[in-house]
């Protein structure tokens, strides 16, 4: 009879037991987890709230643990600036610096060594001062500044210490560009993203070609010195001799110091993974204006990059025929051919000439001391505060670079005007 009182004893919860394992079983085939849990707190609904809460925390930490999304990443491209100045550049390189600013872009702006101390601290201090650049951050000043000779190597050593400095601060931006503090913009930064946005992130705009000409004998042959190489003041280079012979290891190219360097490429001349950038800047080390080889030569050599070349540097630039050392100083007179280039970009100009003036009303709808108009631009007075960065508002110009670089760009895709 004992037995049997023990064994009615848990009869009854074994039939309850067996009863909750049947509705788990009909659940899983049924239901997904949260449902299970829900019927599972469900048929406990005499417990107290705080109990029953319990049973539904795996819920609340699965759907903590499962991440967002990460967002698309934006169809824009982002440019990196150098933009680089001597002594008394500093009042020009402030204004070309506002005038080609836009939130996307990463800046590096220097100052040679040959600029007074003072100057070189005033706008390290005016950087950091203007709000927008301390907000976002993206306006980087090379205190420990270089000495940079005209025509000598030294002006493609600061310029491949600055691509090493974007590099190193982000990953993120598409086309390195290189302007002085003479150089200014032709199109507003909106036009410049929107007519890039369409186009092969790999391709270089780097003016170029074989024939050399005069420069053969004159820059090719001579052996020249930068003193800015080992020098703490400044001088010109000087020729040493004996004169050497044209190269049979590569072609020798040359065209504009100014270039559009796509991110891979600037990536292949900081670290020159199979040695050439690296030999062709020694090379040039001994070169007159180098500047106006080193790019072209390390690209029109190596086939993975040549076929990359788009024959262009952006620049309205009015030159002798045939050219000197110098080109025109533009001025008020050549406004209308500027904007008929299309080009992106024009130098040479002297510090606030009318011409300037001319452009940023005209052209970049820019106000004295604020940023050119934008779509991200926002506050009182306008353009004074960051709104939507991603937002554009591209002009006219952006009309006119497009017509520009589609022909150019077609040219390039024909292979008619690459390297020859």
């Amino acid at each position: 009879m004992g037995f049997l009182n023990v064994e009615k004893k848990w009869l009854y919860p074994f039939i309850v037991c067996f009863a909750i394992c049947m509705l788990l079983l009909v659940s899983s085939f049924n239901m997904g987890l949260v449902s299970k849990i829900h019927s599972i707190n469900s048929l406990f609904f005499f417990l107290p709230s705080h109990l029953r809460s319990n049973q539904t925390a795996p819920v609340i930490v699965e759907r903590k643990a499962s991440p967002a999304p990460a967002p698309a990443r934006p169809a824009l491209p982002r440019f990196a600036y150098l933009i680089s100045g001597s002594k008394g550049d500093l009042e020009k390189l402030w204004r070309t610096l506002h005038a080609l600013y836009h939130p996307l872009n990463h800046y590096v702006v220097h100052m040679d060594l040959e600029s007074p101390l003072e100057e070189r601290m005033e706008i390290a201090h005016r950087i950091e001062r203007q709000h927008v650049f301390a907000e976002v951050g993206n306006v980087y000043v090379i205190t420990k500044a270089n000495m940079v000779t005209y025509r000598g190597p030294t002006m493609v050593s600061n310029t491949l210490h600055a691509c090493a400095i974007l590099l190193k601060r982000s990953k993120d931006w598409d086309w390195f560009i290189n302007l002085s503090a003479s150089d200014y913009p032709l199109v507003t930064q909106d036009d410049l993203l929107y007519t890039f946005s369409d186009l092969d992130r790999g391709l270089n705009f780097i003016e170029h070609t074989s024939q050399l000409g005069w420069k053969f004998d004159k820059r090719a042959m001579p052996l020249i010195v930068d003193p800015g190489l080992y020098m703490s003041t400044k001088s010109d280079v000087f020729w040493v001799n004996p004169k050497r012979p044209l190269p049979t290891a590569f072609k020798l190219f040359t065209g504009s110091a100014w270039t559009v360097l796509s991110h891979d490429f600037v990536e292949y001349l900081v670290w020159g993974w199979d040695n050439l950038p690296r030999t062709l800047l020694m090379y040039y080390t001994n070169f007159l204006s180098s500047p106006e080889g080193y790019f072209q030569t390390v690209a029109c050599n190596a086939p993975e990059w040549a076929k990359t070349l788009v024959n262009s540097d952006l620049h309205y630039i009015s030159w002798d025929v045939p050219p000197k050392q110098h080109p025109h100083v533009l001025n008020i007179n050549d406004t209308d051919k500027m904007v008929e280039s299309g080009a992106a970009f024009a130098r040479k100009f002297k510090q606030d000439d009318p011409s300037l003036d001319w452009i940023d009303k005209k052209i970049l709808r820019k106000r004295n001391g604020l940023f050119p108009l934008g779509g991200w631009c926002t506050g009182k007075p306008k353009c004074s505060e960051i709104g939507n960065i991603y937002k554009l508002k591209p002009g006219p110009g952006s009309q006119r670079l497009h017509r520009l670089v589609a022909g150019l760009t077609l040219k390039a895709k024909s292979g008619e005007d690459q390297c020859k």
